[in-house]
Parts: structure tokens; C-alpha cells; sequence
């Protein structure tokens, strides 16, 4: 048989029933550790698993949505060169057809003032031809009335012919 003592250190009063609790708190770790323990660790390890794969995943969407970023700003500087080439190449265009335009309106003056001048030399040959048509006309009328006869064909063409060479060297004199 047992012998059950009693006793008391201290504070603590030791009985029979200390034992019927240490024993019954060795069955519930004993308890605890066959099946309450491995189940919270596999959760606890389940829940890390999940955490980490929750960081991996997390760590994967910012290296995704950095190369977006940095694909988006690529694409918008790509943009920007392209706008700008649009808009250096309207300029070089824009100044090409002013070019085009004064090389054309200048060309065109040319020809205008060439046209001008080729009708004005035109109109001078006829206006010198009028003049010397006239011009031989009073000079026969004159020399009839200073010779006081009619001049025949011969006379007459030499007389036009001196009269015009002496009107066109501008001289006048004989």
C-alpha cells in the first residue's frame, strides 16, 4: 500500500491529490503532444507555406508591374521620339515647300519680266519701224519742197536710205 503522507513546504500543501494532479497533468501533455501538437504545427507550417508563397507572389507582381512601368515608360519615351520626328519632319517639309514655292514664284518672275522684256523689244522694233516709216515719209516731202521736183524711185530710195542711216547712228549729221 501507499503511504500517504502530508505535508506542507511552504506555501505549497502537499496531499494525495498532488499526485492524482501531476499525473493527470502528464496525460494531458502526453495528449497534447500525440495529437494537439502536430496538428497546430502543420497548420503553423501550412500557414508559413501560405505566407511565404503569399510574399513569392507578392514579390513576383512588383517585379511584374516594375517591368511594366518600366516597359510603359520606354513606350511613351519611344512615343515622344516619334512625335518629335513627326514634328521635325512636318517642319523640314514645311520648309522644303517654302523653298519650293519662292524657287517656283522667283522662276515665274523670271519668265514674267523675260516675257515683259521680249514684248517690249517687240514694241520698240515696231515703234522704231513706224518712226523711220514716218520719218522717211517727212523727209520726202521735205526734199520735194526744197528741190521743188519730184524725186523718182531711185532718187527717193537712196534719199529714205541715207536719211533712216543717219536717224539710226543718232548722228544727224553728213
Amino acid at each position: 500500500m501507499f503511504l500517504v503522507t502530508t505535508g506542507t513546504a511552504g506555501v505549497i500543501d502537499i496531499n494525495g491529490t498532488i499526485w492524482v494532479e501531476l499525473v493527470t497533468f502528464v496525460v494531458m501533455v502526453a495528449v497534447l503532444a500525440r495529437w494537439v501538437y502536430p496538428v497546430i504545427v502543420r497548420q503553423a507550417e501550412a500557414r508559413q507555406r501560405a505566407i511565404a508563397e503569399q510574399l513569392r507572389d507578392a514579390e513576383k507582381a512588383r517585379s511584374d508591374a516594375q517591368k511594366e512601368l518600366e516597359e510603359a515608360r520606354a513606350k511613351l519615351e519611344d512615343a515622344r521620339k516619334t512625335a518629335q520626328e513627326v514634328i521635325d519632319a512636318a517642319a523640314k517639309s514645311g520648309q522644303q515647300l517654302r523653298q519650293e514655292m519662292k524657287d517656283r514664284a522667283e522662276e515665274e518672275a523670271k519668265r514674267i519680266a523675260e516675257a515683259a522684256r521680249k514684248t517690249i523689244d517687240v514694241e520698240r522694233d515696231k515703234a522704231v519701224q513706224a518712226v523711220r516709216g514716218e520719218v522717211a515719209g517727212l523727209v520726202v516731202a521735205a526734199t520735194e519742197k526744197v528741190i521743188g521736183e519730184t524725186l523718182d524711185l531711185t532718187k527717193h530710195r537712196q534719199l529714205i536710205e541715207r536719211a533712216i542711216s543717219e536717224v539710226g547712228s543718232g548722228d544727224g549729221s553728213r
